[in-house]
Parts: structure tokens; sequence; C-alpha cells
């Protein structure tokens, strides 16, 4: 059975210079992001993964057309993620002391330590960046830990802060306001420019967490 494909009409001209792809999921997001990267078609000059799309940026408004054709014939596995999804590209030690825990332990009708569990036991995947420089999206985790947001957001959540919010989970790469809900913390500098790449996390990684420390 070929792999589907995405259809023409979830592909929308984004001004001249772009391209604006409506995924079904975040897997797809990845995986069409991954496609363009390993071959990418004449004239674009930049990726954009989200949570929900792909914008692909162009060169020239004349290699539109040609670019529109092309993403519309890529074929899409069901998964994004590789063959290798035992092994991380990036382990990430946490302390797990964070200020939501017991809150969301009653919320989820889970004990502190099945949180903690729950959240080192699977490889996370970056599904996209967005907030500041550094910060990543990280999904497919375990499927329990799902949460709202808080309800109030706070005005300083601590740079190294590991949270969970929605689908997704998330460290703070620098002091800033916030309202995902708090479980832990970590050293790992998520954002350095004296690094050949700064983000230390980037879009398609595997990453998975390590209990490290005494709450």
């Amino acid at each position: 059975m070929p792999e589907p494909t995405i259809p023409d009409s979830a592909i929308h001209a984004y001004g001249d210079r772009a391209l604006l792809v409506e995924c079904a999921s975040t897997d797809e997001v990845l995986a069409l992001a991954r496609a363009l990267r390993e071959t990418p078609p004449h004239g674009v000059v930049d990726i954009v993964p989200g949570a929900r799309t792909v914008l692909v940026k162009l060169d020239n408004p004349a290699d539109q057309a040609g670019v529109r054709a092309r993403v519309a014939g890529i074929g899409l596995p069901g998964t994004a993620a590789s063959p290798d999804t035992d092994r991380p590209d990036v382990t990430i030690d946490v302390v797990y002391d964070g200020d939501d825990l017991p809150d969301l332990a009653g919320l989820l009708g889970m004990g502190v330590g099945d949180i903690v569990a729950a959240h080192t036991g699977t490889i996370w995947r970056v599904g996209f960046g967005g907030f500041a420089p550094g910060f990543a999206y990280l999904v497919g985790g375990d499927s329990r830990l799902t949460v709202p947001r808080r309800s109030e957001p706070r005005t300083r959540v601590p740079a190294g802060s590991v949270a969970l919010a929605g689908e997704f989970s998330g460290i703070y790469p620098r002091d800033s306001p916030g309202g995902w809900q708090l479980i832990g913390r970590t050293d790992a500098v998520l954002w350095d420019l004296r690094r050949p790449q700064p983000a230390l996390l980037t879009t398609g990684m595997r990453v998975q967490f390590r209990a490290v420390g005494t709450p």
C-alpha cells in the first residue's frame, strides 16, 4: 500500500516566498520536515515545523509552484520516529522536586513516583521549537501525563525547570513567566551561542529524562 501524501488542499501560499502546510498530527509534521531536510527541493531556504504545520520558506517567488508540487508528492510514513526508537539522542538528568508535582498526583490519580516513572520511562521527541530560544516542545510521552496548563501562570519560572502542559513536556531555557506544570529541574544548558549548534534540542531528536539526586 502506498504511503499517504499531503493533500493539495492542505498546502497554502504564505505570501509569495513561503508555503504553509497543514498536517494531521505532530508525527506527520516531523515526517514531512525530515523528508524536506533530507532532500530539499530547489528554492527552499528554511523549514520551520510547528504543532500541526510546516512553514517552507522559499528563495524566490518563482519556486513556489515547483515546491508545492514536490510537497504534495512526498510520501509520509505512519510515524516519523527512527527505527532506533530505543536509543535517545540526548539524556537529560532531572531532580524531580517540582512545585506542581503534589497537585498533579491528585489530578492524575497517580503517585509522585508514578509520574516520575512515566516521565522517565518514555523516549520523547522534539516536535518543534518556540516560546524562547532553546525551548523545545517534546512529544510522544506517556499519554497519562497529558495535563492542563496552570489556571494562573507564574510571573517567574527558573531556568532549567522541567514541565508539562497538554501533550507536551519542555524545559525552560531561561528565567521567564510561564504557565506550565513544574515537575523538576535540570542543569542542562538548552541554549548556548558558543556551541556550533546553539540549541541542545532540535527537531526530530529523541530525548530521555533520567531521575537523579534527592527531591
